[in-house]
């Protein structure tokens, strides 16, 4: 009679602890984030995202091969880029904070003059080619840039605007 009430007891204990779990799943709700296991949540809090990368090697795909900036900043071409940014740019940017796309505030920390240029001039190629706009591409979601066909002085002109953003 003994061993029967243990029996009893123990099942009732194992049937309680077993729904309790459902339970907690369900007031959870669905999320990918329950679905990856403990390594990748690890991998995704210590990822840095493409626009916080450096990289002052990669030149890009486009015409601009070569660019050396002068150590003073052209203030009238910088003013003419300021223009043509706020004509042309920002619908999807920011001077100085992350919108649809990033932030140009600091841009020449992170990136070499060339891979910003062929960026403006030359954005569906380096989508499709360079790494380094692919990744900026997914943190974005998947956003692209437009191709806005300025000319190259133009291009030039943003740069040096962006040079004074500081």
């Amino acid at each position: 009679m003994f061993k029967l009430y243990i029996l009893i007891l123990s099942i009732f204990i194992l049937t309680l602890c077993s729904c309790g779990k459902a339970e907690a799943e369900k007031k959870a709700g669905f999320s990918y984030e329950n679905m990856m296991s403990t390594s990748n949540k690890t991998e995704t809090k210590t990822k840095v995202l493409a626009s916080e990368k450096i990289d002052l090697i990669n030149k890009g795909i486009g015409p601009v091969t070569s660019l050396e900036l002068p150590d003073e900043i052209d203030y009238v071409l910088a003013k003419n880029g300021e223009a043509v940014f706020k004509k042309m740019c920002t619908a999807c940017h920011r001077p100085d904070k992350k919108f649809i796309g990033p932030a140009a505030k600091g841009v020449l920390k992170t990136r070499t003059p060339e891979w910003i240029m062929n960026m403006m001039l030359n954005p569906e190629e380096m989508l499709r080619k360079d790494p380094l706009a692919k990744e900026l591409l997914i943190e974005f979601n998947y956003a692209p840039m437009v191709k806005q066909d300025i000319s190259q002085e133009d291009a030039r002109a943003i740069l040096e605007y962006y040079r004074t953003l500081k």
